[in-house]
């Protein structure tokens, strides 16, 4: 009886465990959106400017981001499951734009900056829907 009661406590102190860090990958999940978001807003408003290096450089902050939510993403939740061709749409049109660099016309580079932005808000509203359990 004892040992069951002890196994049972231990049982629970892991799953315990297990869900506090699957909500701290959602956690970190959301602040990295929030600063894809923050990057990919930037990257177009100095596309709009010309400044094609500010462009690249924010675009390589989206990429960056975005790759860390996949990590962060539950991938039990649905959610998760959905916000995954958008993140790697950012990802592909951020890697355009870092192929084109930074010496060429910055209109060149909006376009793809554009739809990377448009693929990080996406993906946004499906990670501020995964729940902080992961499922």
């Amino acid at each position: 009886m004892k040992t069951s009661l002890c196994v049972v406590a231990i049982l629970l102190s892991v799953s315990g465990l297990a869900h506090s860090a699957l909500a701290g990958s959602v956690k970190d999940a959301r602040e990295h959106g929030a600063a894809m978001l923050r990057d990919a807003e930037d990257m177009v408003m100095h596309g709009g400017m010309g400044d094609a290096k500010a462009i690249v450089h924010h675009c390589r902050e989206v990429k960056k981001h975005a790759e860390a939510i996949i990590k962060a993403l539950p991938p039990a939740d649905q959610h998760g499951k959905d916000a995954l061709p958008h993140l790697k749409d950012a990802i592909a049109y951020c890697e355009r734009v870092a192929k084109m660099g930074d010496d060429v016309d910055p209109g060149a580079t909006l376009n793809p900056a554009t739809k990377a932005r448009a693929a990080a808000r996406e993906a946004m509203k499906h990670v501020t829907a995964v729940k902080d359990g992961g499922a």
